[in-house]
């Protein structure tokens, strides 16, 4: 797989608001708190704001109001209101990247100390299976963490070693902070391909978890000859 096909995996986020299924057998906690932004509860306060009378009753040595000190008092009067709620915004929001880049860092660190070179083949494997459902045409399927519903199925055979190789990391990072399933793979995936000599993968975090199991026979098919392969990747997305 190439590392363009990587970073289009690692990168893909599908969220799904199911009821729950029945337990798969490899044990996980579920659900994974959300890892969305909170910006659109951010309140907004200004100050009381008072304007001298100076700067709307300016007259000039005539006695002639100024009419450009006015104008200028006016406008301050109804712009300063929303600059001030602007403000707090944005000081918001930089706390707000400050804080989703540390929560990166951290589950990256973690994740980089599980993921060997030795064991980076299956995790990759583990990414490109669970990412690897993803249709187009109806949005449906992606890097969701659904994958651990489908650990039975023939073609994800063996996929419960990398799945317990990520649960270490998951385990330290939810002492601090609760990690989405789907986020930890994606991660996984991408420092798979950056411990073997590849590039480092830009993964955006924020994906919730799965309840149910995506569909079968959603992966590409061994059995398909390079026509087929085509056509079940441009499903996907890819050209």
């Amino acid at each position: 797989m190439s590392s363009s096909t990587a970073s289009s995996l690692c990168g893909c986020s599908t969220a799904y608001y199911s009821s729950p299924l029945l337990a798969p057998k490899f044990k996980f906690k579920f659900p994974a708190k959300s890892q969305r932004s909170s910006l659109s509860t951010v309140e907004f306060r200004a100050n009381p704001l008072t304007i001298s009378s100076s700067l709307v009753n300016h007259r000039g040595k005539d006695g002639s109001c100024n009419s450009n000190r006015r104008r200028r008092g006016l406008l301050l009067t109804a712009t300063l209101p929303f600059l001030l709620p602007l403000h707090e915004f944005v000081q918001d929001l930089g706390a707000k990247a400050e804080s989703g880049m540390s929560d990166y860092l951290l589950m990256k660190e973690e994740v980089t100390k599980v993921v060997s070179k030795g064991k980076a083949a299956s995790v990759l494997r583990l990414a490109f299976h669970d990412a690897g459902t993803f249709e187009m045409d109806d949005n449906s399927g992606g890097m969701n963490g659904s994958i651990v519903y489908e650990l039975e199925r023939p073609e994800n055979a063996g996929l419960n070693k990398p799945l317990k190789i990520l649960e270490k990391a998951k385990g330290d990072v939810n002492a601090i902070r609760p990690v989405s399933w789907a986020d930890m793979i994606a991660l996984g995936g991408a420092v798979a391909v950056s411990v073997c000599g590849g590039p480092n993968i830009p993964v955006p975090m924020g994906r919730l978890d799965s309840m149910e199991p995506d569909p079968e026979g959603k992966l590409p098919q061994e059995t398909l000859d390079a026509s087929g392969l085509k056509q079940c990747f441009q499903r996907k997305g890819f050209s």
